[in-house]
């Protein structure tokens, strides 16, 4: 057959086994006579013109020998088709990926210099997944996955799981930059004593000083400010086998608030599992292991007998709970949060006061 000067100019992508059925067709060539002329087998011909198989280089010449159609033009429309294909692939993922993404506190990591001021969504979505530190929303999925499994024994929670995922993840940077001394159970313990005198101590001094006290028992203390839609007090999960995180949110901006949380947390570094994530979610169900966390760090802030010798007494008084409280070493407004918790004295108690508020330094105006 002779050959044809042919050009293909489209501004569409077809599959190159429309052009062959329709180049067959005017030919009145059938599939098989053409798949005999060709040297290959009638199954490969229909899934080119089905669009299942490509046209490859040698396919491409052995057309241009039967057909009279240049071996550049098939293969050119078999690159345009593909290409085609991959765009509506990377178009559709990517519609995906910007409903993905919405749902993320991206306003409050800008704010926080944690992520770059974005345009686009394709542009959203990538600043995203840098942060998180995967390559894709799949991959993002299966990181979520396989949390899920070691936050088996916290509660179901009322905070957004995007929200709760990226609070964890702050935590996860503060603690990849904190240089710590390897975990050491004993000295843990002992910072622990001293870090409970600790909070009858100027809050911010204490702070720090709690802080490099975990240091140097191989634990990350971080304090992150808690995300929109997160209703949670702490976190605790091991970063490795030798170095473990406490994440506290400081929700209640209270001094009592946090060191109770401080010490919740700390029973699950010294009591549980290295394999799980521990998340104590302020409106979530109270687990077994939440309940054996909040009585360890109860008495160890105050040892139960002396608990119960001052509540029975009943002299619930300013003075009385400032006397108790430097009885034990610690700051009253522990004593006064455990009255409340435990519903001894009403959470508008006068007594309220002498809880310490606390201020993030971006509230302060």
């Amino acid at each position: 057959m002779a050959s044809q000067n042919l050009d293909y100019n489209p501004d569409y992508a077809v599959p190159p086994g429309w052009v062959l059925a329709e180049r067959l067709g005017a030919y009145s060539i059938s599939h098989a006579e053409f798949a005999r002329r060709c040297g290959r087998s009638p199954k490969l011909i229909s899934e080119i013109i089905s669009g299942k198989a490509p046209v490859e280089p040698k396919t491409a010449l052995e057309f241009e020998r039967v057909l009279g159609v240049d071996a550049g033009i098939w293969l050119g429309i078999e690159a345009n088709y593909r290409l085609h294909l991959a765009r509506e692939a990377e178009s559709r993922k990517a519609e995906e990926s910007a409903e993905w993404a919405k749902g993320f506190p991206i306003a409050e990591l800008r704010r926080r210099g944690l992520i770059s001021p974005t345009g686009g969504d394709s542009e959203r979505v990538s600043a995203l997944l840098s942060f998180f530190g995967v390559g894709s929303v799949e991959a993002w999925n299966a990181r979520q996955e396989r949390l899920a499994v070691a936050f088996r024994h916290s509660p179901s929670f009322s905070s957004d799981e995007k929200a709760l995922a990226t609070w964890l993840r702050i935590g996860e940077f503060e603690a990849e930059q904190r240089e710590c001394q390897e975990y050491n159970q004993a000295q843990f313990r002992r910072a622990l004593v001293e870090i409970r005198a600790l909070t009858a101590t100027p809050f911010n001094s204490a702070l720090r000083r709690a802080q490099q006290l975990c240091l140097e028992s191989g634990v990350v203390l971080a304090v992150i400010k808690p995300l929109p839609k997160t209703a949670l007090s702490g976190a605790t999960r091991w970063m490795t086998p030798r170095k473990a995180l406490i994440q506290l949110s400081a929700r209640h901006k209270t001094d009592d608030q946090l060191w109770f949380s401080f010490f919740h947390e700390a029973a699950h570094v010294l009591l549980d599992s290295k394999k799980d994530i521990f998340v104590h979610d302020s409106n979530g169900k109270v687990t077994p292991a939440d309940q054996r966390a909040n009585e360890w760090a109860a008495n160890f802030l105050v040892p139960g007998s002396a608990w119960e010798s001052f509540v029975r007494s009943g002299l619930l008084s300013e003075a009385r709970v400032r006397a108790f409280a430097r009885e034990q070493a610690i700051a009253p407004g522990i004593v006064v949060g455990r009255l409340q918790h435990e519903n001894k004295l009403p959470w508008k108690s006068r007594l309220a006061r002498l809880k310490k508020k606390l201020m993030w330094s971006s509230d302060s105006g």
